[in-house]
């Protein structure tokens, strides 16, 4: 699946994937992603929906909202700051979650 970039502020990227029957949330867990009790390696979920978001003046302000659909179905929002300063027990999740955003460059 190709993933669809967005360029919004991360409230109204949000509310759109809410819309579209994006209804859980998803965390960053050691090296999984984790929705409620489920946990979901590298490999078991695509990134379909990328919303990048910059503060005009304050470049800490990043953001970047995932909408993300797990091989079993579920579909949820994952909404990250930085990348960069991460745990890296997550780092096989952050580097498909960064080069799934570098993409729309």
């Amino acid at each position: 699946m190709k993933p669809v970039y967005h360029y919004a502020t991360v409230l109204k990227a949000i509310e759109q994937l809410r819309e579209k029957g994006f209804t859980e949330d998803f965390n960053l867990h050691e090296n999984c992603l984790v929705c409620n009790t489920d946990k979901f390696e590298v490999e078991e979920f695509e990134i379909s929906h990328i919303y990048y978001y910059e503060g005009d003046s304050n470049p800490g302000d990043e953001a970047t909202v995932y909408g993300i659909e797990s091989k079993s179905g579920i579909k949820g929002i994952l909404v990250t700051g930085d990348e960069q300063d991460t745990d890296p027990m997550s780092k096989s999740i952050i580097d498909k979650l960064l080069v799934s955003r570098n993409k729309r460059d």
